[in-house]
């Protein structure tokens, strides 16, 4: 062990869940890696192969262990398999140059919580101890992964989302398509910006385009951009999204929604890897990585007619179904759990206990919002409870049709409609985020789809009101 080393922290300086062991037979890279640990405020030792870490285990008993894969005497996939058999409670993170789907799988299967490909930032490492150390707190056990995409957790105790993510790590570092199906409110957006920090790409463009969002003749400038005079308040030059995702990633969310004539120019710009400008000259080359989300089954959509079957069969090289949150019920009370503590930490509280009662209670209702839909329930739940323990009363019946009134009409004047109370709280969600229909409905907890067909329906009614008699 190096001078610099020893100057590290070892086990007596820190408590057993705070200490970390680095293993990896690069001088430079361990003691690189070691003195950022330590400046994050964790014990820290190193080994310089795996032989050495299983030496080390057993005095400093680390809760984690970053390996490199490719080492002498004991390579990175031997250390985890025996470290498993030997200390099972500790997480191991491997690292590596030589990214495969194959490896990162087999990482997975042995046991592996984390997956990282070098080179990586610090930032990276931070956020990956992070993680894991959120999955402890949480208590989620190994091998049911606690993943963070941009301060939002994905939490999985499931056996099948947990095969899932294992699964997507290693396909991640491809250049493959990525196909995500999957019902509102699963976190298929999440699910994107998890595959694209996981990727080699993850330092570049992470570009996300709403296809439901916009109108259908904005959309074509959004993606593509435009010149300057290319029509009518086209007074500068647009550079669309694919240019903006050059190098990155660009994510074509609910991209079912988009009309048959635009999916047409799509599919040439995922062929040929360049894009026109609306009333460009010359074809701009692309390098990204494509991501595509749905609701819909695609290849009913093709059999309607209402989506290219050539497009389909260019955006589906690697299809994931996101599964319904009703068919993950052992999921729910971690989230629970983290969405109180979440909503806790936004509001200034203290975060509350989350009786069993309350935990088997939600466990029983259908969950039609998903995700989404329980994170907007444990932050109401939070409120009501006040300063005591979440109990059943304070979540939602199990009788759908009973969900959402008896709450806002603690919140509304008496003598208001249910469509007027409907209407009002729409309205104010969008003055809040200034009109941002996207943000609006993820607030709500509806589809953009839902909060146009509302909207379209408030301004008949005002238009009907308006032109009837003494209107």
């Amino acid at each position: 062990m190096s001078d610099r080393e020893k100057q590290v922290p070892t086990a007596e300086t820190g408590e057993e869940q705070e200490r970390i062991l680095v293993v990896d037979d690069d001088p430079s890279m361990r003691i690189a890696l070691m003195e950022t640990i330590r400046r994050l405020g964790y014990a820290v030792q190193g080994a310089v192969d795996g032989t050495e870490a299983l030496e080390r285990i057993t005095k400093f008993r680390p809760w984690l262990v970053l390996t490199d894969l490719r080492m002498p005497r004991l390579t990175g996939l031997e250390l985890i398999k025996e470290m498993k058999a030997r200390a099972p409670q500790t997480a191991i993170v491997l690292m590596t140059a030589y990214g495969t789907v194959e490896t990162a799988v087999e990482a997975m299967k042995l046991g592996a919580s984390e997956y990282l490909l070098k080179p990586f930032s610090m930032d990276v490492l931070e956020r990956a101890i992070a993680n894991l150390k959120a999955g402890r707190e949480e208590g989620v056990g190994l091998g049911q992964p606690v993943h963070q995409v941009e301060h939002r957790a994905l939490l999985s105790q499931d056996p099948g989302m947990v095969r899932l993510l294992s699964t997507i790590e290693g396909v991640a570092s491809s250049q493959a398509t990525v196909l995500i199906h999957g019902e509102s409110g699963t976190g298929k957006e999440l699910l994107a910006r998890f595959i694209h920090l996981r990727s080699p790409r993850a330092h570049r463009p992470f570009i996300a385009v709403n296809c439901a969002a916009l109108p259908d003749g904005l959309l074509e400038s959004e993606l593509f951009g435009h010149e300057r005079g290319a029509f009518t308040g086209a007074v500068i030059r647009k550079v669309g999204k694919f240019e903006m995702a050059h190098t990155g990633t660009l994510l074509l969310d609910e991209i079912s929604e988009m009309n048959l004539a635009l999916q047409a120019k799509l599919l040439r710009v995922l062929q040929e890897r360049e894009v026109d400008r609306i009333g460009g000259r010359d074809p701009v080359p692309v390098n990204i990585r494509v991501i595509a989300t749905t609701n819909r089954v695609l290849y009913r959509e093709v059999e309607q007619g209402r989506f290219r079957e050539d497009l389909y069969y260019r955006l589906n090289v690697f299809p994931v179904t996101v599964p319904p949150l009703r068919e993950r019920v052992v999921d729910i009370p971690i989230l629970a759990r983290h969405f109180v503590n979440q909503s806790a930490m936004r509001n200034g509280l203290t975060p509350p206990v989350v009786s069993e009662g309350a935990l088997a209670h939600l466990q029983r209702l259908p969950w039609k919002g998903n995700v989404r839909e329980l994170e907007n329930v444990m932050e109401r739940a939070l409120l009501l409870a006040g300063q005591g323990a979440i109990l059943p009363e304070h979540c939602p019946p199990e009788r759908s049709e009973e969900v959402t009134i008896p709450f806002v009409r603690a919140a509304q004047p008496a003598n208001g409609s249910l469509w007027e109370m409907e209407r009002e709280l729409i309205f104010k969600t969008l003055a809040r985020v200034k009109d941002n229909r996207t943000h609006a409905a993820k607030e709500l907890g509806i589809s953009i789809r839902t909060l146009r067909n509302k909207l379209r329906e408030y301004r008949e009614g005002e238009h009907s009101a308006s032109s009837s008699p003494g209107g």
